[in-house]
C-alpha cells in the first residue's frame, strides 16, 4: 500500500507503540544481562510492555478491516514469528519464544479473512467471550503441552514472550470492531496530517523495526557495558 493511501493517524498510534516496546525491552535488557534493579514483571514497567502490546492488537484489528490482503500479511509476520522461535530456541532451548507478539498477530490476520464480514456488535461479543475464556484458562493446568496457543498450558510451559489467542483474540476483534465503527470511509478521522511525523514513520516500518531492534539494544548496551 502506498504511503499517500494510508491512514496516517493508525501508522502513529503503530508508531507510539514501537516507541513503548523499544523501551519495555530495553527495561528487560537491563535487568536480565546486566542485572539492574529495575522490575518488569509488575508495576510500571510491565504495564508500559502490555500497554504497546495492546496497541499493536488494536491497530492490527483496524487495519485487518482496511486491507485486502489478510493472509498474505498474516502468513508474512507468522513466518518471521516463526524465525525467532527458531533464532531463540538455538541460543535457549528451554526459554524461547514458543507463541509470542508476532505468531498472534500473524494468524488473527488471517483469520480476519474470515472475520471481517461480521457486524461489528458480534464481534465486540465475541472479543468479550475470548477474554473471558482467557482468563478461565490461565487458572488451568492441562496435561499435554501442545495447547499454548489457545492460552492453556501445562505445568512445564514456559516462553520467553507469549500471546495466546485467549484473552488476547478478544483485544484483536474490539480493533476490527473498532476499524468498522470508525473508517467506513477508509478515511483519515481527522482533518490534518502532520509533515514531520516520526511516529507514523516508526509506524509504516514497524515489522522491520521489530526483527531488528534487539539485537542494535543489545549491542549499544554492549559498548557501554564493556
Amino acid at each position: 500500500m502506498r504511503v499517500k493511501s494510508r491512514i496516517w493517524e493508525i501508522d502513529f498510534i503503530r508508531g507510539i507503540a514501537i516507541v513503548l516496546m523499544i523501551i519495555f525491552h530495553l527495561v528487560v535488557d537491563l535487568r536480565d544481562y546486566y542485572h539492574y534493579d529495575i522490575e518488569y514483571l509488575s508495576g510500571f514497567w510491565y504495564y508500559v510492555g502490555k500497554t504497546a502490546a495492546i496497541l499493536f492488537m488494536l491497530v492490527s484489528g483496524v487495519s485487518s478491516t482496511l486491507s485486502k490482503r489478510n493472509i498474505k500479511r498474516g502468513a508474512m509476520v507468522f513466518g518471521f514469528g516463526m524465525l525467532l522461535t527458531v533464532i531463540t530456541y538455538y541460543y535457549n532451548p528451554e526459554l524461547y519464544i514458543r507463541f509470542g507478539i508476532l505468531h498472534f498477530l500473524g494468524l488473527c490476520m488471517i483469520l480476519s479473512r474470515f472475520l471481517k464480514k461480521i457486524h461489528r456488535k458480534y464481534l465486540v461479543i465475541s472479543g468479550t467471550v475470548s477474554i473471558v475464556t482467557g482468563l478461565f484458562f490461565d487458572r488451568m493446568i492441562v496435561r499435554t503441552p501442545y495447547l499454548f496457543p489457545i492460552g492453556l498450558m501445562d505445568k512445564h510451559f514456559d516462553s520467553l514472550d507469549y500471546y495466546p489467542l485467549f484473552p488476547w483474540l478478544g483485544v484483536f476483534l474490539y480493533g476490527m470492531a473498532m476499524g468498522h465503527i470508525l473508517y467506513k470511509t477508509r478515511q483519515s478521522l481527522l482533518p490534518f496530517v502532520l509533515k514531520y511525523d516520526f511516529f507514523s514513520y516508526l509506524g509504516r516500518h514497524s515489522l522491520l523495526i521489530y526483527l531488528i531492534h534487539q539485537p542494535i539494544l543489545l549491542g549499544v548496551l554492549y559498548l557501554f557495558h564493556p
